[in-house]
């Protein structure tokens, strides 16, 4: 063999070996394809799938929140109630304290003047009653 048939037997290596660099790169390029479309597909499917979920999350969250706000009023609005009624309460229990409590008090107070004025009289009848009757006692010791 002689330089040229070298040449020519590595010129037909190279050129074989691009052809088969070339059909495999053709071969990853429709694998590629192939596995992006399928990805594509299931990329849409997903977004497909997951949309309506994500309208009725959407939709729960909006409800969720006007609940929360409803919730809210109506705490205030009992908040409110609870503060009127003791408020009232207080107003009656006074109203109560100074329309019979104090003037019973009073009443009382008025009793037991008059009380120690009858003790007093008492007292005051007893003492010099007491007084004659220990006279009248002495004259009848004997002793």
């Amino acid at each position: 063999m002689d330089a040229q048939d070298t040449q020519a037997l590595f010129l037909g290596v190279i050129a074989l070996s691009t052809l088969v660099m070339a059909v495999a790169t053709l071969v990853a390029a429709v694998f590629a394809a192939r596995t992006a479309a399928r990805l594509e597909r299931a990329l849409t499917q997903f977004q497909d799938e997951v949309r309506p979920l994500i309208a009725r999350a959407t939709i729960v969250t909006q409800d969720a929140a006007r609940i929360t706000g409803l919730v809210a009023d109506q705490v205030e609005r009992a908040d409110a109630l609870v503060a009127d009624f003791a408020r009232r309460v207080d107003d009656v229990v006074t109203l109560v304290q100074n329309a019979v409590i104090t003037p019973a008090r009073e009443g009382m107070a008025v009793i037991a003047a008059i009380r120690a004025v009858f003790e007093a009289l008492r007292g005051f009848r007893g003492s010099r009653g007491a007084g004659g009757r220990m006279e009248e006692e002495d004259a009848l010791f004997i002793g």
